[in-house]
């Protein structure tokens, strides 16, 4: 799945609506009063966060402006994806999904930390910028609670089993290596009619003939694109091979970077493709260590004084009295996992056992003891035995195709997830110039 789960990777110059409250603000004296843009179920967009998402986008492009498409345009895009996010905050709501002081803490120092800054750095950035740090918070907390619901919503829905993984390494149309890819999606609505589908891939042609005319790949996405990273550049970073549908693996091995595909039909609309960039995979080799260790605990018997000065004792008995660690380990370590075997921990990846056992792995050389160090479970002494280079190519590639499977499965919940999530709720766009064309001012069921 698409490690939303282990890792945050939300650039500054991007930022999200704050959730919209359901009366208009007064407008200082002079200024027109803000209004509603959209309807969601029973909330609103106004045209202030619009404005202000719109803006944001604008402050990213900078740069390049000529990428972004007419201001008409954009503000569809922004506006669809203010939906979309809307939607899912509503539904993580309906859930129970909440968010802690401390995850939107974690989630400022994750951002400040990609941009190279301190928090303190990145609130007076964002303050610069002439937004609210406040605001900003608030708009990480519903990223952190789309992750949530992401996670929920696939969590039950997917899963891999070993066969399926022996499957995909074994097949014939199996495609080892990692392409970097943009793409534009033009969706087909759910229950879309001859018309509809019509409509999208007429849609699809012209992006196409766009881009075969001169315009920019990026560009073209922001402008025809429907998926949610449309105003990213419809970039989709490195992938492996495996990772996508083989119907499109086919079309994408006959490409060479700087390629971009013809129109193709997917099971959710048209899709065209350009392949940035490929590389092939290299073996995996990792270096394993082989220790044993002895580890003392604290307890309701003993304080953790007492444990400290045992591990001193013992350590002490090893290196001066030269006394056998494996027997001093069965006697005394309280390890249930290697006690019993002398304390033979096996060969392992360096951060099999945690970090403050692989920063002492580091700092020892083969045979030599450790003095006694504390982690959070008791006082350790340990002892390196050996080092070995392992190739892991294999088990690499089972894991990776585990995720790609896993991922595979994901995106494709998600997104029929989000499509019968759009259907089934009240969207009236009342800006009319802020409808697509073709599109209803309403979709739906009203409540």
């Amino acid at each position: 799945m698409k490690q939303p789960i282990a890792f945050l990777l939300i650039a500054l110059a991007i930022i999200f609506p704050v959730h919209a409250q359901l009366l208009t603000p007064a407008a200082p004296a002079g200024q027109p009063l803000d209004r509603i843009v959209a309807v969601v179920n029973d909330d609103v967009i106004l045209q202030s966060e619009l404005d202000s998402a719109v803006r944001s986008i604008q402050q990213q492009y900078a740069s390049q402006p000529g990428q972004l498409p007419p201001m008409n345009v954009l503000q569809q895009q922004v506006l669809d994806r203010l939906v979309l996010m809307r939607l899912q905050l509503q539904k993580a709501s309906d859930q129970g999904v909440h968010i802690s002081n401390d995850d939107v803490s974690q989630a400022v120092a994750s951002v400040a930390q990609q941009n190279k800054l301190t928090p303190e750095q990145l609130r007076a950035e964002v303050e610069r910028s002439g937004d609210s740090f406040a605001a900003f918070q608030e708009q990480l907390a519903d990223q952190i609670t789309v992750q949530r619901l992401h996670q929920s919503v696939v969590h039950d829905s997917v899963s891999v089993t070993d066969s399926e993984i022996d499957n995909l390494l074994n097949s014939p149309t199996y495609k080892a290596g990692e392409v970097h890819l943009a793409h534009i999606q033009i969706s087909i609505p759910g229950g879309a009619d001859a018309a509809a589908i019509q409509a999208s891939q007429a849609k699809a042609e012209q992006a196409l003939a766009a881009i075969k005319g001169g315009m920019d790949f990026n560009a073209a996405a922001i402008r025809y694109s429907d998926a949610p990273d449309a105003l990213d550049g419809g970039d989709l970073g490195w992938r492996r091979m495996d990772e996508i549908p083989p119907a499109f693996a086919d079309t994408i091995e006959s490409m060479k970077p700087g390629d971009v595909s013809a129109a193709l039909r997917g099971p959710t609309g048209f899709h065209i493709l350009k392949l940035v960039d490929q590389r092939q995979p290299s073996k995996q080799m990792v270096t394993e260590f082989h220790a044993r260790q002895i580890l003392i605990k604290p307890s309701e018997l003993v304080t953790p004084a007492q444990a400290e000065q045992q591990a001193q004792d013992l350590y002490s008995r090893i290196v001066n009295k030269h006394e056998d660690f494996a027997a001093l380990a069965k006697e005394y370590s309280k390890d249930d996992t290697t006690a019993n075997v002398g304390g033979d921990m096996g060969w392992f990846a360096q951060d099999t056992w945690g970090s403050i056992i692989a920063k002492q792995l580091d700092g020892l050389k083969d045979n030599q003891v450790s003095p006694p160090f504390q982690s959070e479970v008791g006082w350790h002494i340990l002892q390196r035995l050996g080092t070995r280079q392992s190739d892991q190519t294999v088990q690499l590639q089972r894991d990776q195709a585990r995720a790609a499977i896993g991922n595979r499965k994901a995106d494709q919940a998600y997104d029929d997830y989000l499509r019968d999530l759009r259907a089934n709720a009240y969207i009236n766009i009342l800006v009319p110039e802020l409808r697509e064309t073709g599109s209803q001012a309403a979709t739906g069921t009203s409540p």
